[in-house]
Parts: structure tokens; C-alpha cells; sequence
């Protein structure tokens, strides 16, 4: 009987958790799962941080936000953005990290036509509890004209790697051409801020 009750609990508590990721609102009306690098992503979580910014967070289907291996965000402004200053304020954040994280390193891509630039980097994190882990990032910065309405995407996609350190370097380089690649060439979908503060 005993025994019974625990499937009962496990089994409501997994349903739960699958409804859970069901009833998180699509703020961009984004279709999902959003197919990236062969991989599908699920949306797990959405949020309006202000009145002009919409984020939404995408994992595959069997990972959690707190050991996550690979995580697509979508931050979404109904305004227009210098981009200039949203790529500066960016690179500047992870400069300033590395004076205390030896693994973090930034570049920038500015596109030949000046619309987009690609910020990636490296960063490195060893909590008290739990893994160490390297993780590389790539930011995909654009400005999008719809009629006269202008607005502003930070699309990003991260990568972790938990262990040593070290080696997690090594590899995660020879992978950066890849995800970077990926990154440029990804079809940005159609998005429409549905939610309203």
C-alpha cells in the first residue's frame, strides 16, 4: 500500500512538472520547440522584466536551468537600442570579470552591413556546492525595423562543460568555430511581443 502511495506522489509530481513547463506563457509567440543545432529546445521560462523588455529561456528537453548543459535566451525590446552601447556595456561586464577569472575571454564580430554583432565569450565559475564548470556564450545582438516600429534582440546560446577546468578549455575551444557558426547562420524567427505589463 505503502509503495503504491509513493508512485501515486512520484507520478503526480512528474505530471506536475510536465504541466508546469506547458503553462509557461509564450511572451514572443515564438513556435517552439525552437530547432538549434540539431538539438530541440523547449521553452522553460518566460518573464516581461519591464515594460520593453520580454526574456525567454529555452532548454532541451531533459535539462534543468540549475545543471544545464546548453541554454538558448531570447531577450526581447520593443524599443529601439543603441547597439554600439548594448555590444560595449557586454564586453565591458566580461573585461572586468577577468581580472578575477582567468578562463574569461571576449571577442567581437561586427556584420559587413553593420546591423548585427556577435559577441562570444568564455567564463569560468567554481561555487562552494556543486560542479565547477566553463561555459562559452555567444551573443547575437540585432536591431529590427517592422514598418515604422523598431526593436532590439539579444539572442544568445550557452554552453557549459562541468569538471576540470582545464580541460573543459581545451575542448570548448575546438567546438567555438562551430557554435559560432551556428549562431551566424541560425534563422532568427518572427517574433511579436504578446504580453503587456
Amino acid at each position: 500500500m505503502m509503495i503504491k502511495k509513493l508512485f501515486l506522489l512520484l507520478f503526480i509530481s512528474v505530471l506536475s512538472f510536465v504541466k508546469a513547463q506547458d503553462d509557461v506563457p509564450d511572451l514572443l509567440s515564438i513556435p517552439g520547440p525552437i530547432e538549434y543545432d540539431g538539438s530541440e529546445y523547449f521553452l522553460s521560462w518566460s518573464k516581461p522584466i519591464s515594460k520593453t523588455l520580454y526574456r525567454q529561456q529555452y532548454l532541451p528537453r531533459d535539462e534543468q536551468i540549475e545543471d544545464f548543459t546548453q541554454l538558448l535566451d531570447f531577450s526581447y525590446f520593443t524599443k529601439e537600442i543603441e547597439i554600439e552601447l548594448a555590444v560595449r556595456q557586454k564586453v565591458e561586464g566580461i573585461q572586468q570579470r577577468s581580472k578575477s577569472d582567468k578562463f574569461a575571454k571576449v571577442n567581437v564580430i561586427e556584420s559587413p552591413d553593420g546591423t548585427e554583432y556577435i559577441v562570444d565569450y568564455f567564463i569560468s565559475e567554481s561555487p562552494e556546492k556543486g560542479d565547477s564548470f566553463l561555459e562559452y556564450n555567444v551573443y547575437r545582438f540585432k536591431s529590427l525595423t517592422n514598418g515604422t516600429d523598431k526593436s532590439f534582440l539579444i539572442l544568445s546560446h550557452a554552453k557549459r562543460m562541468y569538471g576540470d577546468l582545464k580541460s573543459s578549455a581545451k575542448s570548448m575551444a575546438r567546438q567555438r568555430d562551430h557554435l559560432l557558426t551556428t549562431m551566424i547562420e541560425f534563422k532568427i524567427p518572427e517574433i511579436t511581443a504578446t504580453a503587456k505589463n
